[in-house]
């Protein structure tokens, strides 16, 4: 084998089951609010539904591309990249297991943060380059939106920093080895929440789902996508939640820690991720939008200043034990 392609079979292979697990997380997002409306949700393609991802996959790569004669080609065409890129580049420090992973960073959860924020900037390109009114605002409202919680969700995810006293991811999931950072005292279960919280206005999930209130804008800053490229906008938004998921899992619910053998370990951390990721929809098909106004008073007046204190609250913990 070249030596320049052992360096690359890790990554290929975590991108290509990473695709695969999107696709069907798409189908038990689909399973799982048809359960809480009473509906049946997706069934006719594959036993109960199985096959639906493949078709929908199949159908997005047939479909026709459709560009309007008035946009920004070059930034149009190169968004949906910009946007999907770093939504596939934050699993690169998640380990999925002890020594299961591609890079354990000693600055994980730096990179981590620093990456998923990048989606922005993708996000902006497709609704400046659409060219269109209902496009744009959507893009200015994620400016105004995804930035105000980018703040608290840091700060909530540097709680379980502190608490085991490393960046390094495994470090962290090490930690939790005796007891989970979401079972900590009451610092534990008000970060988690807050990270959840954060979560949802992060990956513009309902309540928080202004970025493409159909209501109001169609479809928001993918109005004018079609074809692939609107696959890959949706995919990377789904790439996104599912690796807050999986970072939330690791930050609070102990990552791969479980009963059984070791080699269970990844089950349970994929488990746990799904948890965090049904908690996330079960929010979403259980309320209602709320106003733009009112979202970031709630980031700026709320969860701001509360995890600023819930940070300074555990640095003091912290201190304290090690004095102790």
């Amino acid at each position: 084998m070249p030596a320049w392609l052992s360096p690359l079979i890790a990554p290929f292979i975590l991108l290509n089951a990473l695709v695969l697990l999107l696709a069907y997380v798409t189908l038990l997002e689909r399973k799982f609010a048809a359960r809480m409306q009473s509906r049946v949700g997706p069934y006719r393609v594959g036993p109960h539904g199985l096959l639906q991802p493949i078709a929908d996959a199949l159908k997005l790569m047939m479909k026709e591309d459709i560009v309007p004669n008035a946009v920004d080609r070059r930034v149009y065409n190169l968004a949906p990249i910009i946007f999907f890129v770093p939504c596939m580049l934050i699993f690169a420090t998640i380990p999925f297991a002890p020594g299961l992973g591609v890079a354990d960073l000693n600055i994980g959860i730096l990179f981590f943060l620093a990456v998923s924020s990048l989606e922005i900037v993708g996000l902006f390109m497709a609704g400046w380059g659409s060219n269109n009114k209902y496009a744009l605002l959507s893009a200015m409202r994620a400016v105004n939106q995804i930035i105000s919680y980018d703040l608290p969700f840091i700060f909530a995810s540097l709680v379980p920093v502190l608490l085991a006293g490393s960046l390094r991811l495994s470090d962290i999931a090490a930690a939790q080895s005796g007891l989970w950072f979401v079972a900590y005292p009451v610092i534990g279960q008000v970060a988690f929440i807050l990270y959840v919280v954060s979560t949802l206005a992060a990956e513009n999930r309902v309540p928080f789902d202004i970025l493409e209130a159909e209501s109001e804008l169609v479809a928001g800053f993918r109005v004018e996508y079609s074809g692939m490229k609107f696959a890959l906008i949706q995919l990377g938004e789904y790439a996104h939640v599912v690796g807050s998921s999986f970072l939330g899992a690791l930050l609070f619910l102990g990552a791969w820690a479980g009963p059984g053998p070791a080699w269970l370990g990844p089950l349970w951390f994929l488990l746990k991720a799904m948890f965090v990721f049904l908690l996330v929809t079960w929010v979403r098909w259980s309320f209602v939008r709320i106003r733009v106004d009112q979202i970031l008073a709630l980031s700026w007046k709320a969860l701001l200043p509360s995890t600023l204190l819930l940070l300074v609250a555990t640095a003091i913990v912290v201190v304290w034990r090690a004095g102790a």
